[in-house]
Protein backbone atom coordinates (compact mmCIF):
# COMPACT_ATOMS: atom_id res chain seq x y z
CA UNK A 1 0.00 0.00 0.00
CA UNK A 2 1.30 3.42 -0.94
CA UNK A 3 2.39 5.78 2.29
CA UNK A 4 2.80 9.07 2.45
CA UNK A 5 5.20 10.96 4.73
CA UNK A 6 6.43 14.72 5.10
CA UNK A 7 9.73 15.95 5.65
CA UNK A 8 10.51 19.40 6.65
CA UNK A 9 7.94 22.40 6.57
CA UNK A 10 4.67 20.19 6.34
CA UNK A 11 2.30 20.92 3.29
CA UNK A 12 -1.58 22.39 3.95
CA UNK A 13 -4.11 19.71 5.64
CA UNK A 14 -5.11 19.07 2.06
CA UNK A 15 -2.56 18.55 0.04
CA UNK A 16 -1.54 15.94 2.35
CA UNK A 17 -4.92 14.55 2.82
CA UNK A 18 -4.58 14.00 -1.68
CA UNK A 19 -0.88 11.93 -0.69
CA UNK A 20 -2.53 9.90 1.96
CA UNK A 21 -4.94 8.32 -0.52
CA UNK A 22 -2.31 8.10 -2.92
CA UNK A 23 -3.21 4.91 -5.39
CA UNK A 24 -0.14 3.75 -7.13
CA UNK A 25 -2.66 1.66 -9.57
CA UNK A 26 -4.16 4.68 -11.31
CA UNK A 27 -1.13 6.21 -12.39
CA UNK A 28 1.23 4.91 -14.90
CA UNK A 29 5.32 6.42 -14.78
CA UNK A 30 7.15 4.87 -17.62
CA UNK A 31 10.10 5.52 -15.65
CA UNK A 32 8.48 4.62 -12.40
CA UNK A 33 8.95 7.62 -10.68
CA UNK A 34 8.00 11.25 -11.15
CA UNK A 35 8.02 14.90 -9.09
CA UNK A 36 4.83 16.63 -8.77
CA UNK A 37 5.06 19.91 -7.33
CA UNK A 38 2.05 21.46 -5.60
CA UNK A 39 1.95 25.10 -5.24
CA UNK A 40 -0.66 26.82 -3.20
CA UNK A 41 -1.20 30.70 -4.41
CA UNK A 42 0.58 32.94 -2.23
CA UNK A 43 1.95 30.04 0.18
CA UNK A 44 4.21 27.43 0.37
CA UNK A 45 5.00 24.82 -2.15
CA UNK A 46 6.22 21.24 -1.66
CA UNK A 47 7.03 18.00 -3.54
CA UNK A 48 5.35 15.10 -4.19
CA UNK A 49 8.02 12.33 -4.97
CA UNK A 50 6.50 9.13 -6.19
CA UNK A 51 9.04 5.91 -6.46
CA UNK A 52 7.61 2.76 -7.71
CA UNK A 53 3.96 2.34 -5.28
CA UNK A 54 5.52 4.92 -3.01
CA UNK A 55 4.43 8.89 -2.52
CA UNK A 56 6.21 10.87 -0.41
CA UNK A 57 5.57 14.91 0.36
CA UNK A 58 8.73 16.80 0.54
CA UNK A 59 9.56 20.52 0.86
CA UNK A 60 10.18 21.91 -2.72
CA UNK A 61 13.12 21.61 -3.97
CA UNK A 62 14.32 24.27 -6.29
CA UNK A 63 17.58 22.66 -7.50
CA UNK A 64 15.32 19.32 -8.85
CA UNK A 65 13.23 19.75 -12.00
CA UNK A 66 9.61 18.24 -11.31
CA UNK A 67 7.55 16.60 -14.25
CA UNK A 68 4.47 18.54 -13.49
CA UNK A 69 3.81 21.24 -11.63
CA UNK A 70 0.11 21.65 -10.32
CA UNK A 71 -1.05 25.48 -8.69
CA UNK A 72 -4.38 26.25 -6.96
CA UNK A 73 -5.24 28.74 -4.20
CA UNK A 74 -6.38 27.57 -0.95
CA UNK A 75 -9.61 27.20 -1.40
CA UNK A 76 -9.09 25.29 -4.22
CA UNK A 77 -6.80 22.84 -2.98
CA UNK A 78 -9.36 22.33 0.21
CA UNK A 79 -12.13 21.57 -2.09
CA UNK A 80 -9.90 19.01 -4.05
CA UNK A 81 -9.05 17.12 -0.59
CA UNK A 82 -12.82 16.98 -0.01
CA UNK A 83 -14.55 15.78 -3.18
CA UNK A 84 -13.02 13.05 -5.58
CA UNK A 85 -14.57 14.85 -9.00
CA UNK A 86 -13.33 17.97 -7.36
CA UNK A 87 -9.83 17.96 -8.80
CA UNK A 88 -10.78 18.01 -12.50
CA UNK A 89 -13.53 20.44 -11.91
CA UNK A 90 -10.92 22.90 -11.25
CA UNK A 91 -8.27 22.09 -13.49
CA UNK A 92 -11.29 22.64 -16.56
CA UNK A 93 -12.31 25.60 -14.63
CA UNK A 94 -9.36 27.49 -14.78
CA UNK A 95 -8.53 27.18 -10.75
CA UNK A 96 -6.03 24.89 -10.89
CA UNK A 97 -2.73 25.40 -13.56
CA UNK A 98 -1.00 22.22 -14.55
CA UNK A 99 2.26 22.66 -16.48
CA UNK A 100 4.50 20.03 -17.55
CA UNK A 101 3.19 16.60 -18.15
CA UNK A 102 -0.28 16.54 -18.19
CA UNK A 103 0.14 13.16 -18.22
CA UNK A 104 1.90 13.16 -15.10
CA UNK A 105 -0.34 16.16 -13.42
CA UNK A 106 -3.67 14.65 -14.51
CA UNK A 107 -2.55 11.32 -13.29
CA UNK A 108 -1.07 12.76 -9.97
CA UNK A 109 -5.17 13.99 -9.88
CA UNK A 110 -6.67 10.69 -11.13
CA UNK A 111 -4.28 8.70 -8.15
CA UNK A 112 -5.19 10.65 -5.39
CA UNK A 113 -9.13 10.99 -5.88
CA UNK A 114 -9.92 8.17 -3.71
CA UNK A 115 -12.06 7.04 -6.13
CA UNK A 116 -12.67 3.37 -6.65
CA UNK A 117 -15.52 3.29 -7.99
CA UNK A 118 -16.18 1.21 -11.53
CA UNK A 119 -14.93 3.85 -14.37
CA UNK A 120 -12.63 5.83 -12.31
CA UNK A 121 -9.91 7.88 -14.51
CA UNK A 122 -7.26 5.87 -15.01
CA UNK A 123 -3.77 6.06 -16.88
CA UNK A 124 -2.21 2.52 -18.35
CA UNK A 125 0.02 1.35 -20.65
CA UNK A 126 -0.50 -1.52 -23.69
CA UNK A 127 2.15 -3.08 -25.08
CA UNK A 128 2.21 -3.78 -28.50
CA UNK A 129 3.69 -5.83 -31.38
CA UNK A 130 5.01 -3.74 -33.93
CA UNK A 131 4.27 -0.52 -32.22
CA UNK A 132 6.02 -0.50 -28.28
CA UNK A 133 4.07 0.65 -25.93
CA UNK A 134 1.07 3.05 -26.59
CA UNK A 135 -0.13 4.81 -23.27
CA UNK A 136 -3.93 5.09 -22.66
CA UNK A 137 -6.32 6.79 -20.32
CA UNK A 138 -9.70 5.65 -19.70
CA UNK A 139 -12.90 6.38 -18.16
CA UNK A 140 -16.37 4.80 -17.76
CA UNK A 141 -18.12 1.64 -18.01
CA UNK A 142 -20.31 1.82 -20.66
CA UNK A 143 -21.65 -0.99 -22.92
CA UNK A 144 -20.05 0.77 -25.96
CA UNK A 145 -16.16 1.92 -26.54
CA UNK A 146 -15.07 5.72 -27.80
CA UNK A 147 -11.87 5.52 -28.70
CA UNK A 148 -9.97 8.66 -29.08
CA UNK A 149 -7.18 9.79 -31.73
CA UNK A 150 -5.40 13.39 -30.95
CA UNK A 151 -4.02 15.46 -33.63
CA UNK A 152 -0.92 16.07 -35.23
CA UNK A 153 1.65 17.09 -32.23
CA UNK A 154 -1.12 16.59 -29.36
CA UNK A 155 -1.82 13.81 -26.92
CA UNK A 156 -4.29 11.87 -25.42
CA UNK A 157 -4.88 14.93 -22.59
CA UNK A 158 -6.65 17.08 -25.45
CA UNK A 159 -9.16 14.55 -25.21
CA UNK A 160 -9.81 15.14 -21.78
CA UNK A 161 -12.48 17.10 -22.16
CA UNK A 162 -14.25 14.65 -23.86
CA UNK A 163 -13.59 11.94 -21.35
CA UNK A 164 -14.93 13.73 -18.83
CA UNK A 165 -18.13 14.64 -21.25
CA UNK A 166 -19.11 10.94 -22.06
CA UNK A 167 -17.55 8.96 -19.61
CA UNK A 168 -21.29 8.65 -17.87
CA UNK A 169 -22.21 6.31 -20.60
CA UNK A 170 -19.50 4.77 -22.51
CA UNK A 171 -16.51 3.85 -21.77
CA UNK A 172 -13.66 6.23 -23.72
CA UNK A 173 -10.21 5.46 -24.08
CA UNK A 174 -7.48 8.11 -25.34
CA UNK A 175 -4.29 6.96 -26.45
CA UNK A 176 -1.03 8.45 -27.42
CA UNK A 177 -0.24 7.32 -31.33
CA UNK A 178 3.25 5.79 -31.52
CA UNK A 179 5.52 8.54 -31.48
CA UNK A 180 3.61 10.98 -29.34
CA UNK A 181 3.05 11.99 -25.82
CA UNK A 182 4.21 8.75 -23.33
CA UNK A 183 3.97 6.00 -26.17
CA UNK A 184 7.44 4.50 -27.79
CA UNK A 185 8.74 6.31 -30.59
CA UNK A 186 10.42 3.91 -32.96
CA UNK A 187 12.76 5.61 -35.39
CA UNK A 188 12.02 4.75 -39.40
CA UNK A 189 8.27 3.57 -38.60
CA UNK A 190 6.25 4.97 -41.56
CA UNK A 191 4.23 7.46 -39.29
CA UNK A 192 1.38 7.59 -41.90
CA UNK A 193 -2.53 6.94 -41.58
CA UNK A 194 -2.45 3.07 -42.58
CA UNK A 195 0.07 2.84 -39.84
CA UNK A 196 -1.18 4.83 -37.10
CA UNK A 197 -4.63 3.01 -38.00
CA UNK A 198 -3.79 -0.36 -37.47
CA UNK A 199 -1.73 1.20 -34.07
CA UNK A 200 -5.30 1.82 -32.82
CA UNK A 201 -6.24 -1.41 -33.73
CA UNK A 202 -3.19 -2.96 -31.88
CA UNK A 203 -4.53 -0.64 -28.61
CA UNK A 204 -7.66 -2.20 -28.70
CA UNK A 205 -6.35 -5.53 -28.91
CA UNK A 206 -4.14 -5.23 -25.73
CA UNK A 207 -7.22 -3.81 -24.06
CA UNK A 208 -9.64 -6.27 -25.24
CA UNK A 209 -11.57 -3.97 -27.06
CA UNK A 210 -13.01 -5.79 -30.45
CA UNK A 211 -15.36 -2.89 -31.30
CA UNK A 212 -15.28 0.99 -30.81
CA UNK A 213 -16.39 3.84 -32.37
CA UNK A 214 -13.43 6.19 -32.85
CA UNK A 215 -13.01 9.81 -32.30
CA UNK A 216 -10.48 11.80 -34.08
CA UNK A 217 -9.21 15.04 -34.16
CA UNK A 218 -7.54 16.67 -37.34
CA UNK A 219 -4.50 13.90 -38.10
CA UNK A 220 -6.68 11.65 -35.51
CA UNK A 221 -9.70 12.31 -37.65
CA UNK A 222 -7.73 11.33 -40.24
CA UNK A 223 -6.61 7.64 -38.93
CA UNK A 224 -10.20 7.43 -37.63
CA UNK A 225 -11.43 7.66 -41.39
CA UNK A 226 -8.16 4.74 -42.23
CA UNK A 227 -10.04 2.62 -39.54
CA UNK A 228 -12.76 2.55 -40.94
CA UNK A 229 -12.16 1.70 -44.60
CA UNK A 230 -10.10 -1.14 -43.80
CA UNK A 231 -11.26 -2.85 -41.10
CA UNK A 232 -15.50 -1.76 -40.92
CA UNK A 233 -16.21 -4.96 -39.10
CA UNK A 234 -14.08 -3.08 -35.67
CA UNK A 235 -15.31 0.17 -36.13
CA UNK A 236 -18.55 1.59 -35.69
CA UNK A 237 -19.33 5.55 -35.78
CA UNK A 238 -16.76 7.73 -37.04
CA UNK A 239 -16.41 11.01 -34.97
CA UNK A 240 -14.73 13.28 -36.94
CA UNK A 241 -13.26 16.61 -35.45
CA UNK A 242 -11.64 18.63 -37.49
CA UNK A 243 -10.50 15.87 -39.52
CA UNK A 244 -7.09 16.41 -41.72
CA UNK A 245 -7.99 15.16 -45.36
CA UNK A 246 -6.04 15.34 -48.36
CA UNK A 247 -4.93 18.75 -49.89
CA UNK A 248 -7.17 19.47 -53.49
CA UNK A 249 -5.18 22.71 -54.06
CA UNK A 250 -1.50 22.35 -56.00
CA UNK A 251 1.50 20.97 -53.50
CA UNK A 252 4.78 22.84 -54.79
CA UNK A 253 6.70 21.07 -51.51
CA UNK A 254 5.72 17.29 -52.47
CA UNK A 255 8.74 16.87 -54.84
CA UNK A 256 11.03 17.90 -52.25
CA UNK A 257 9.53 16.59 -49.22
CA UNK A 258 9.25 13.21 -51.01
CA UNK A 259 13.65 13.02 -51.42
CA UNK A 260 13.22 15.28 -47.72
CA UNK A 261 14.05 11.69 -45.13
CA UNK A 262 11.83 13.21 -41.79
CA UNK A 263 14.93 11.01 -39.96
CA UNK A 264 16.96 14.30 -40.26
CA UNK A 265 15.04 15.82 -37.65
CA UNK A 266 16.65 13.30 -35.02
CA UNK A 267 19.85 15.48 -35.91
CA UNK A 268 18.63 19.14 -36.65
CA UNK A 269 16.04 20.46 -34.39
CA UNK A 270 14.51 24.28 -35.38
CA UNK A 271 15.15 26.99 -32.93
CA UNK A 272 12.95 26.47 -29.62
CA UNK A 273 11.86 29.91 -29.69
CA UNK A 274 10.41 29.11 -33.66
CA UNK A 275 9.08 26.50 -32.63
CA UNK A 276 7.10 27.67 -29.49
CA UNK A 277 5.61 30.77 -31.21
CA UNK A 278 4.27 28.03 -34.14
CA UNK A 279 2.53 26.14 -31.77
CA UNK A 280 1.21 28.79 -29.87
CA UNK A 281 -0.83 30.34 -32.74
CA UNK A 282 -1.86 26.26 -33.71
CA UNK A 283 -3.18 25.32 -29.80
CA UNK A 284 -6.80 27.06 -28.70
CA UNK A 285 -6.59 28.60 -25.76
CA UNK A 286 -9.90 27.22 -24.14
CA UNK A 287 -10.74 26.91 -20.77
CA UNK A 288 -8.36 26.12 -17.65
CA UNK A 289 -4.95 27.31 -19.65
CA UNK A 290 -5.07 24.81 -22.34
CA UNK A 291 -2.92 27.55 -23.96
CA UNK A 292 0.15 26.73 -21.66
CA UNK A 293 -0.74 22.95 -21.66
CA UNK A 294 -0.65 22.54 -25.19
CA UNK A 295 2.44 23.89 -25.94
CA UNK A 296 4.05 22.40 -22.84
CA UNK A 297 2.51 18.61 -24.14
CA UNK A 298 4.49 19.69 -27.58
CA UNK A 299 6.96 20.65 -26.43
CA UNK A 300 7.75 17.35 -24.20
CA UNK A 301 8.28 15.44 -27.39
CA UNK A 302 9.53 17.60 -30.03
CA UNK A 303 12.27 18.53 -27.81
CA UNK A 304 13.91 14.83 -27.79
CA UNK A 305 15.03 13.28 -30.92
CA UNK A 306 13.08 10.70 -31.31
CA UNK A 307 9.42 12.27 -30.69
CA UNK A 308 10.87 15.33 -33.71
CA UNK A 309 11.18 12.59 -36.03
CA UNK A 310 7.92 11.24 -35.53
CA UNK A 311 6.56 14.78 -35.74
CA UNK A 312 8.18 15.58 -38.98
CA UNK A 313 7.18 12.04 -40.39
CA UNK A 314 3.80 12.48 -39.45
CA UNK A 315 3.62 16.16 -40.87
CA UNK A 316 5.26 14.87 -43.96
CA UNK A 317 3.03 12.86 -44.56
CA UNK A 318 -0.31 14.68 -44.29
CA UNK A 319 1.37 16.68 -46.93
CA UNK A 320 1.61 14.09 -48.91
CA UNK A 321 -1.49 12.28 -48.58
CA UNK A 322 -2.35 12.01 -52.44
CA UNK A 323 -5.73 12.92 -53.17
CA UNK A 324 -6.89 11.51 -56.55
CA UNK A 325 -6.52 8.07 -58.52
CA UNK A 326 -7.27 4.59 -58.00
CA UNK A 327 -5.91 4.77 -54.29
CA UNK A 328 -6.21 8.32 -53.71
CA UNK A 329 -7.80 9.78 -50.80
CA UNK A 330 -11.00 11.17 -51.85
CA UNK A 331 -11.36 8.04 -54.36
CA UNK A 332 -11.25 6.15 -51.21
CA UNK A 333 -13.34 7.99 -48.92
CA UNK A 334 -16.66 7.88 -51.18
CA UNK A 335 -16.24 3.61 -49.80
CA UNK A 336 -16.73 4.49 -46.22
CA UNK A 337 -19.93 2.86 -44.56
CA UNK A 338 -19.38 3.99 -41.38
CA UNK A 339 -21.48 6.28 -40.16
CA UNK A 340 -19.79 9.15 -40.08
CA UNK A 341 -20.03 13.13 -37.75
CA UNK A 342 -18.19 15.49 -38.85
CA UNK A 343 -17.63 18.66 -36.52
CA UNK A 344 -16.00 21.79 -38.25
CA UNK A 345 -14.78 25.20 -37.10
CA UNK A 346 -15.54 28.18 -38.67
CA UNK A 347 -12.66 29.84 -37.87
CA UNK A 348 -10.12 26.36 -38.58
CA UNK A 349 -7.26 27.85 -40.06
CA UNK A 350 -5.73 24.60 -40.73
CA UNK A 351 -9.10 22.71 -42.27
CA UNK A 352 -10.68 25.38 -43.51
CA UNK A 353 -15.07 24.36 -43.36
CA UNK A 354 -14.84 24.68 -47.41
CA UNK A 355 -14.08 21.32 -47.18
CA UNK A 356 -17.08 20.23 -45.80
CA UNK A 357 -18.90 20.97 -49.67
CA UNK A 358 -15.98 18.02 -50.85
CA UNK A 359 -17.09 15.69 -47.71
CA UNK A 360 -20.71 16.30 -48.71
CA UNK A 361 -20.39 15.04 -52.57
CA UNK A 362 -18.23 12.11 -51.20
CA UNK A 363 -20.46 11.13 -48.64
CA UNK A 364 -23.60 12.11 -48.84
CA UNK A 365 -25.07 10.19 -45.59
CA UNK A 366 -22.86 11.70 -43.24
CA UNK A 367 -23.75 14.47 -40.85
CA UNK A 368 -22.61 17.47 -40.32
CA UNK A 369 -21.93 20.48 -37.88
CA UNK A 370 -20.15 23.93 -37.80
CA UNK A 371 -19.28 25.58 -34.18
CA UNK A 372 -17.48 28.94 -33.74
CA UNK A 373 -14.34 27.42 -33.17
CA UNK A 374 -10.92 26.72 -35.03
CA UNK A 375 -9.52 23.53 -34.76
CA UNK A 376 -10.00 21.67 -31.80
CA UNK A 377 -13.53 21.82 -31.15
CA UNK A 378 -13.35 18.94 -28.03
CA UNK A 379 -11.09 21.74 -26.12
CA UNK A 380 -12.66 25.21 -27.49
CA UNK A 381 -16.22 24.28 -27.78
CA UNK A 382 -16.57 21.14 -25.05
CA UNK A 383 -20.29 21.63 -24.70
CA UNK A 384 -21.33 21.86 -28.10
CA UNK A 385 -19.08 19.30 -29.45
CA UNK A 386 -20.31 16.59 -26.87
CA UNK A 387 -23.82 17.05 -26.98
CA UNK A 388 -23.05 16.72 -30.69
CA UNK A 389 -21.59 13.48 -30.33
CA UNK A 390 -24.16 12.22 -28.24
CA UNK A 391 -27.24 13.43 -30.27
CA UNK A 392 -25.64 11.65 -32.97
CA UNK A 393 -24.71 8.12 -31.36
CA UNK A 394 -28.43 7.95 -29.88
CA UNK A 395 -29.11 8.20 -33.62
CA UNK A 396 -26.92 5.97 -35.24
CA UNK A 397 -28.12 3.37 -32.17
CA UNK A 398 -31.62 3.98 -33.12
CA UNK A 399 -31.25 3.51 -36.83
CA UNK A 400 -29.37 0.26 -36.14
CA UNK A 401 -31.88 -0.83 -34.01
CA UNK A 402 -34.83 -0.70 -36.63
CA UNK A 403 -32.90 -1.85 -39.74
Amino acid sequence: MATATTHGNAPADAIAALADRFDPDVMHLPRGRARVRLEVTGGKACDAVIAGRRLRLRSADGSAEPDAVLAADAAAWRRVAEDHRAGMQAFRAGRLKIRGSLHVGVGFLAATSGSNEPGRLEFGQVRTRGYGSISVLSAGTGPETIVCVHGLGGTKASFMPTVNALADDYRVVALDLPGFGESDKPIGAPYDAPWFARSVFAAMDGLGIEHAHIAGNSMGGRVAIEAGLTERGRTGSLLLLSPALAWLRPRPWAPFLRALRPELGVIQPAPRPIVEAIVRSLVPSGDGGWTAAGIDEFLRAYLTRRGRAAFYAAARNIYLDEPHGAQGFWTRLKSLECDSLFVWGRHDTLVPIGFMKHVEKALPRAKHVELRCGHVPQVERPRETHAAIRKFLAGSAGARAAA
